[in-house]
């Protein structure tokens, strides 16, 4: 295990310390020791040689005594000294026993047993004080002085020995601990080089394989050298990257189906699809795309018609999904015209971080050659049923005015009858026809300016005849900051405010309010209304109540459901766009926008 390598790798530095230490111990406690023994002995030998110097000298001075006559005084302090000095120097004689301070001793014994001779000796016979007398007894004491200063001598120097001994055994010690301190930073080295490297080997191979697992490479296994933790961190590792390099070929089977769907899918999609990137420029395109690509209004890149929401759509990330076929483009390829809606897709991707944008084309020529086939159908059936039509009402108008004999009641019931149907379906068939010519833009605007508040009053009084009869009233309001002139076609779109008006009628109860109104719409925008207090419009029915002939579910009115699709088609001819919002019990509000200039429709479109 790894543990039991950095034990044993850090074992061995351990035991040298454990061994210097008991070794340095060791010394230290044996020179304490021996300066101990040997500062204690030569104490004792100090003190005993001072004691024998102090008895030497009290047994001169008692021999002095003698000899001036106070014998009787003198001679116990001189056998009291005597006893200590023979003492204390057989005391030093059983210390120095086998030592070099045994001839030492046997000279200071010499001059005691002289000194004492002449004392003894003195004492027995008496001497009177002479000079050779005082002469002899201070020349015994100079001789034991003498040989006790050389067995001080002795001393001295038997203690600077043992000095040097110690000091050399100090110095051989630090010599030791020294030597051992260096082999044990060497040892030291050696080992943490060898354990770190031994530990080092299989991370730093470790390390390799996880940059390369890092840089995409998965085949760079790990060795693995040991049984330890490292080993199985290693095996570990390795079997992290044979996973790895499963689920890499996995992937990167999964990636080339998805590519090669995506190509089929591409290549067989009948629409042009363009795939660009987050600036603009293209990614991808299909060989629709390259058919469309190749055409005159794309060879200086995208169009400005498409260049727009796709800016918006780049910039927002909303998509751009326009519907209805205001919104169609027209592109020449070769001999051919072409009609395409365009869908413009934000996509994004957080892995790969590729953000832009999808654009697909949807080719709409069959269903614009369609529509156009059916307007024309319908503008020429509704023109061809026309003139008929028309005979076929003045003959019913002719027959009521009874210019060709009296009717019955019933005969007049009849022809009143033929006669609002009449009325009614020329009404439609105008409706149809205006709406043909609108769409197909034979119909062209003939715009001027025209004032804000006249035009509402002049719609509220041609109105106000249907609403008295009704029992309703027009409100006409207009708030504040609202342009003074718009420059539109006021027959065109007094067809929007009587359409929007007799609707509000309609639905409306009697005795309600209906708000005809204008107000700031935005910059260079005016925002016209209309207001009612009628039953509402579900929410399901909103969106398709501009559509051609749709019918609000439920509704009792009678009507073509072509009003406001009229309404719609003029209104975006203009510039402008048109809306309603509505609640169920509380009434509708129909509104539309309207540039206030020719230079605000161009700034717009």
């Amino acid at each position: 295990m790894l543990r039991t390598r950095l034990y044993f790798g850090l074992l061995p530095l351990l035991l040298l310390f454990i061994g210097v230490g008991l070794a340095a111990m060791y010394i230290c406690r044996d020179l304490g020791r021996s300066i101990e023994a040997k500062l204690g002995a030569s104490y004792k030998v100090m003190i005993g040689c001072h004691e024998m110097r102090e008895a030497a000298y009290a047994m001169t001075t008692a021999i002095h005594e003698a000899q001036n006559g106070r014998m009787l005084d003198a001679r116990p302090v001189f056998e009291n000294q005597r006893g200590i000095f023979k003492r204390t120097l057989m005391d030093q004689s059983f210390v120095s026993a086998g030592t070099a301070r045994t001839e030492a001793l046997a000279k200071v014994a010499d001059a005691f047993e002289e000194l004492v001779g002449f004392g003894d000796a003195m004492f027995e016979r008496g001497a009177a004080v002479t000079q050779r007398n005082y002469y002899q007894t201070e020349q015994a004491l100079f001789k034991t002085l003498r040989t006790l200063e050389e067995l001080t001598h002795a001393d001295y120097q038997e203690l600077q020995k043992e000095g040097q001994r110690v000091a050399d055994v100090a110095r051989l010690s630090i010599n030791f601990v020294a030597v051992a301190m260096v082999g044990g930073i060497v040892m030291s080295l050696v080992m943490s080089y060898a354990l770190a490297r031994s530990l080092l080997k299989p991370i730093r191979a470790l390390t390799v394989s996880a940059a390369a697992l890092g840089d995409g490479n998965l085949d760079n296994d790990v060795p693995v050298t040991s049984k330890d933790e490292l080993g199985e961190l290693a095996r570990t590792f390795n079997l992290m990257a044979a996973k790895l390099r499963t689920y890499r070929d996995a992937t990167a089977a999964k990636v080339v189906r998805a590519q090669r769907t995506m190509e089929a899918t591409l290549t067989s999609t009948p629409d042009p699809l363009f795939v660009v990137a987050k600036d603009g420029t293209p990614e991808l395109r299909n060989p629709a795309a390259e058919e469309v690509a190749a055409s005159e209004e794309f060879a200086n890149g995208f169009p400005e018609w498409l260049m727009k929401p796709l800016r918006m759509v780049l910039s927002t990330g909303v998509h751009y999904v326009p519907t209805g076929y205001d919104h169609v483009v027209t592109v020449h390829i070769g001999r051919d015209e072409r009609h395409y809606l365009p869908r413009i897709l934000s996509i994004g991707d957080t892995l790969t971080g590729f953000g832009g944008a999808a654009m697909i084309l949807q080719d709409v020529t069959k269903f614009r050659l369609l529509d156009d086939a059916k307007t024309n159908l319908v503008g020429t059936v509704s023109h061809e049923l026309k003139t008929p039509l028309t005979s076929l009402r003045m003959a019913v108008y002719l027959l009521l005015e009874e210019n060709f004999g009296k009717l019955t009641a019933a005969q007049k019931d009849l022809l009143e009858t033929a006669r609002d149907d009449a009325d009614r379906l020329l009404r439609i068939l105008n409706d149809i026809l205006d709406l043909s010519r609108i769409e197909s833009g034979i119909a062209s605007l003939n715009r001027r300016e025209v004032a804000v508040v006249a035009l509402l009053d002049d719609m509220a009084k041609e109105m106000k005849a249907i609403t008295d009869a009704a029992g309703q009233r027009i409100e006409v309001l207009i708030a504040e900051g609202v342009a003074e002139t718009v420059s539109v076609d006021p027959d065109r779109l007094r067809h929007v405010f009587i359409n929007l008006l007799a609707n509000a009628s309609k639905y409306s109860p009697e005795g309600s309010v209906i708000t005809l109104y204008a107000q700031p719409g935005g910059e260079g925008v005016v925002r016209f209304g209309v207001r009612d207090r009628g039953p509402g419009i579900p929410d399901e029915s909103q969106p398709y109540v501009f559509e051609k002939f749709y019918r609000v579910p439920g509704q009792t009115r009678k009507g073509a459901g072509l009003g406001l699709t009229i309404a719609r088609e003029i209104v975006v001819e203009h510039g402008g766009a048109i809306g309603c919002s509505s609640k169920v019990g509380e009434g509708s509000d129909f509104h539309f926008l309207i540039p206030v200039s020719e230079a605000a429709v161009g700034r717009k479109n």
